[in-house]
């Protein structure tokens, strides 16, 4: 073995930087079982231990590694592991435009904004060149220029740019405020104190991607990321001055509900009313008294009377004399959470909008009144400018931190620039003017109140505090907010997916269940088939399994349930190299020679099948990364390195092994009594029958086409768009019953499926899909929980997804560009590889066939299996992956046929039995390969959990039909092109 030095210095140096990168994972785990034992149970005792030995050394010989140092540096979980929230962010990018023509009212300009949105809408993800060709289908001879050429753009364009000129600015605008976003999201998100969260920009979109690991507060999180941080410095009234102005909202009110009812006249409704008045408390005819309906009664008069105050209660205080009186400050009513909507009706109603003074502004405190309580505060702020303007704006803070005072109060301490301490020093001085009656100053951010202290004196220095009724959580996210900046352009979530702890832990225990389980299987059949020899192939595995681990942690790379399916997948397939070597080696001790020439040529031999499959099947990984998002990159990751890391334990660490063991003269064999001869003189005529098998093929592919005409495939939602939710009751569940309540409960169709077993469903519904405001969110969570209280009020969420028409149509796309892009690029491949259009046709011939027929029976199937077969992000995954695994094998057979055509065609010997000669030579590499492959699926199929049940299901027929289209597909397809092109066999 030639270089024995270079690759035992490189498996020590990989064997040492592996156990550094795993040892920081052992430590955080060893640190947190310390706290869990400590705490027993108590889950903020154990966040305060975790907290307090943070900055500790966790060994007093390496002070440099504390506990929190570990943390960063262990291998972190993904989402489907350790619970969480992965969002999809867009940049309003329209928004951003109209911004920037100062919100022009121009027809021909809105309408291509229009347009360009709708054309983003349909799959073009550029908006900024689709509003440029929309505006010039609109108005051909008008220009751009005069819109944007304003003011605050003149240093970037000139007043008469092209058109094309226009958009280049507009584009490199949109670079910016996508970066910018990214910077500010970031800031925020790395402030949140979220442990290993993932944000990248979608290069080539407007969109970032965001992965909170661990999080559980889901309306924090959506809070924090779209807030725009407007911030502002109200002036405001006193509740004694505007309580008049309420008194006639009040009244009007009054007189327009009386107005409105025509079934009697002012004396006959006052009558009615004190009939029904003096009939409350009355005795029914059982002699009980019916309270409830003489209350209901009673607030139903009073809310004819006061229609406002019947809702929101006026600010006052009893006074010592007993009396009530208005309480002093801008605070001028309270009102429950329920009723804020209605509220805010009558605030908004035309009759009541002309008698509220334009200098009045009436805006909701950002919190109730108190931990426990629903009611919420209502301020009144006065505008201090023409415009109807604060009287600062929230551009001009320098810095902002969370503190507390000197009460241990959490507050928020501001500084503000020159500019912005000057303004601040008037405006503190004009408050506290007065001795007896000081004012407040309103800080609103995005239109709710945060704070209204009352100003004591003059602020000189532009430092002062935000504070009021607020957890440390509360002002560390104010401070973040402010710290960070205002958005250039409003960023939404298009797509969010949520799993909750529960879920996490199962999957934890799926995954490692079914990776050990799959280990053994291996290992078992290995040691079983292969003899001493394999034993070494079990140490290379156990070896690459210990570096595929060693890679990710050192790399950073996310764990994920899909990504432990990888490691168990390459795992399976990593068995191929050893495979294809023994089956070599053997042939070579078939023809005499020594056990020490035989493995060494053995591993020559069989090193440009190696290379070939698993370059093809590393190129499916890499598109899979390119293309995927969320754990569809995590397995793609974990692939791609089991490839690398396999080869280098196959070929270098088992040649190793069996260097030292030739040295010790020990006995190497490389089979059983029980395998020797298995498939040894095998004649299959794989050629001859070989339209059987085309007829077979095609049946099921027609029955899938059929099917997908009549049934069609189940789009999860990340194809379809929509709101999906994995709920668990605690009995079993009726799916028509359950369908028809939350149908009623929403108001639009709704899919329910179980899911798994009989007390689990899948939920999935359109409801408000295109609405993507948090106030949406907050309705549909309520209908939700409305509808799932009906069916059983026991029950968990364990994991919820949300996805945007437009971000699932984007997924699509990227999911057919995928698929596409790998066929082509494997045929490439083999194109240049073989030197022959037959085999790269061939190849591409039975690729399309795998994915037609496991597209068939996902559709055939569909609804008759005890688990979903949705056509999803996972399922493209699995299509790729089976198409990697599918020409691994296939190459490894034309490899053989090549060879074979190159040294034993004759004029006495065809084509077909060259290539049935060649396939039989490879049988035995095939099944075993086969054998372990669909073992290992089959593993994660039963004991995976629910959530990769469709995905393994999917990968284990692929790989079936993978392995029955690499004999009777693609290689007889080989005989069809060459015969049908006349093509002269000769040496490849």
């Amino acid at each position: 073995m030639q270089g024995k030095g270079l690759v035992k210095f490189a498996a020590i140096a990989l064997t040492l930087a592996c156990l550094y990168s795993l040892s920081f994972t052992w430590i955080a785990n060893k640190v947190e079982n310390d706290a869990q034992k400590v705490a027993n149970g108590n889950l903020t005792k154990e966040k305060v231990y975790l907290d307090s030995v943070a900055l500790l050394p966790v060994f007093s010989s390496l002070s440099y590694i504390t506990y929190q140092y570990a943390k960063e540096r262990e291998i972190p979980l993904g989402l489907d592991l350790k619970g969480g929230m992965n969002v999809t962010m867009e940049i309003a990018l329209s928004e951003m435009v109209r911004n920037l023509a100062n919100k022009s009212t121009d027809a021909n300009f809105n309408a291509a904004i229009r347009n360009a949105e709708g054309a983003v809408a349909s799959g073009d993800n550029d908006f900024i060149s689709a509003f440029g060709r929309e505006f010039e289908k609109i108005s051909p001879n008008s220009r751009l220029a005069p819109l944007f050429a304003t003011k605050e753009n003149a240093g970037n364009l000139k007043a008469d740019a092209t058109n094309q000129e226009v958009i280049r600015f507009l584009k490199k605008a949109a670079d910016g405020a996508i970066d910018l976003t990214f910077n500010i999201l970031r800031t925020r998100i790395d402030k949140f104190g979220v442990t290993s969260p993932n944000i990248q920009k979608q290069e080539g979109t407007n969109r970032i991607l965001i992965e909170l690991p661990g999080v559980s507060d889901q309306d924090r999180v959506r809070k924090l990321l779209q807030g725009s941080a407007k911030l502002e410095f109200w002036e405001t009234y006193d509740n004694i001055e505007i309580f008049a102005l309420l008194q006639n909202v009040n009244s009007i009110l009054a007189s327009t509900s009386k107005a409105a009812d025509t079934t009697a006249n002012t004396t006959a409704a006052q009558d009615t009313s004190k009939s029904k008045l003096a009939s409350l408390g009355k005795k029914d005819t059982t002699g009980k008294v019916d309270s409830t309906a003489a209350l209901n009664q009673i607030q139903a008069e009073q809310a004819k009377q006061n229609p406002l105050f019947s809702i929101l209660n006026p600010a006052t205080f009893q006074g010592e004399n007993g009396q009530n009186s208005l309480r002093p400050g801008p605070v001028v009513g309270y009102a429950a959470l329920k009723d804020t909507a209605k509220v805010n009706a009558y605030l908004s109603s035309p009759q009541v909008k002309s008698v509220i003074p334009t200098n009045i502004k009436l805006y909701w405190g950002v919190k109730p009144i108190s931990p426990d309580s629903k009611v919420f505060e209502l301020y009144a702020l006065k505008t201090s400018n023409l415009a109807g303007g604060p009287a600062l704006e929230g551009d001009v803070i320098s810095e902002a931190r969370s503190d507390y005072d000197q009460r241990g109060s959490a507050e928020v301490v501001m500084i503000m620039n020159t500019e912005g301490a000057r303004a601040w020093r008037t405006l503190t001085a004009a408050a506290s003017a007065d001795p007896n009656n000081k004012k407040s100053v309103a800080i609103v951010l995005d239109n709710l109140v945060y704070s209204a202290p009352t100003v004591q004196g003059e602020i000189p220095n532009g430092i002062s505090s935000i504070s009021g009724n607020f957890k440390i959580e509360d002002t560390q996210d104010l401070a973040n907010v402010l710290k960070a900046g205002r958005l250039p352009a409003r960023a939404r979530i298009v797509s969010e997916y949520v799993v909750g702890p529960s879920l996490g832990a199962e999957s934890i225990s799926a995954g490692l269940i079914s990776t050990i389980a799959g280990v053994i299987v291996i290992l078992l059949f290995m040691a079983m088939y292969y003899s001493t020899a394999g034993i070494v192939a079990n140490i290379a595995l156990l070896i690459n399994l210990f570096f595929l681990m060693g890679v990710l942690a050192s790399l950073g790379a996310v764990l994920t349930l899909p990504g432990i399916a990888g490691i168990v997948l390459s795992l399976g397939m990593s068995v191929d190299a050893n495979v294809l070597i023994y089956e070599r080696i053997r042939e070579e001790l078939a023809e005499g020679k020594s056990i020490r020439l035989a493995i060494a040529e053995g591993f020559k031999k069989a090193m440009p099948s190696i290379l070939d499959s698993n370059i093809t099947t590393f190129l499916t990984g890499v598109i899979l990364y390119i293309f995927g998002q969320g754990p569809i990159v995590g397995f793609a990751t974990t692939l791609m390195i089991g490839i690398a890391t396999s080869l280098f334990a196959a070929i270098f660490i088992s040649r190793l092994v069996f260097e030292w063991m030739l040295e010790r003269k020990q006995n190497i064999k490389f089979s059983i009594p029980a395998t020797q001869n298995l498939f040894k003189d095998s004649k299959f005529d794989f050629i001859t029958g070989r339209k059987k098998f085309y007829i077979l093929s095609s049946a099921i592919i027609l029955a899938g086409i059929i099917s997908a005409f009549t049934q069609g495939f189940s789009l999860g939602v990340d194809f379809s768009g929509g709101r999906s939710y994995f709920v668990a009751f605690d009995k079993p569940v009726d799916v028509e019953d359950a369908r028809a309540t939350l149908i009623n409960t929403f108001g639009t169709p709704v899919e329910v499926k179980t899911f798994g077993s009989s007390n689990q469903v899948k939920i999935t519904t359109a409801y408000l899909i295109n609405d993507n405001t948090l106030a949406a969110d907050d309705k549909v969570n309520v209908k939700l929980v409305e509808g799932l209280k009906k069916i059983n009020p026991v029950y968990e969420i364990k994991d919820s997804q949300k996805v945007g028409p437009t971000m699932a149509d984007d997924i699509k796309t990227s999911a057919i560009y995928a698929v596409g892009f790998a066929i082509l690029v494997i045929f490439l491949y083999i194109i240049i590889r073989f030197k022959r259009m037959a085999f790269g046709f061939a190849a591409i011939l039975a690729l399309v066939h795998d994915v037609l027929v496991l597209l068939a029976i996902f559709t055939i199937f569909n609804g008759w299996l005890p688990f979903s077969l949705d056509i999803d992000q996972a399922f493209v995954a699995a299509i790729l992956t089976v198409m990697g695994y599918s020409i691994n094998d296939t190459v490894v057979v034309f490899d053989r046929v090549r060879e074979y055509i190159g040294q034993h065609h004759s004029k006495d010997e065809n084509l077909p039995t060259v290539i049935n000669n060649a396939l039989n030579s490879t049988l035995s590499r095939t099944v075993i390969t086969g054998i372990c492959t669909m073992a290992v699926l089959l593993i994660i199929f039963i004991f995976g959990g629910e959530i990769l049940r469709g995905f393994s299901f999917a990968m284990l027929i692929g790989v079936i039909f993978g392995t029955y289209s690499s004999l009777f597909v693609a290689t007889p397809f080989v005989v069809e092109f060459i015969k049908e092109k006349g093509d002269e066999v000769r040496k490849a």
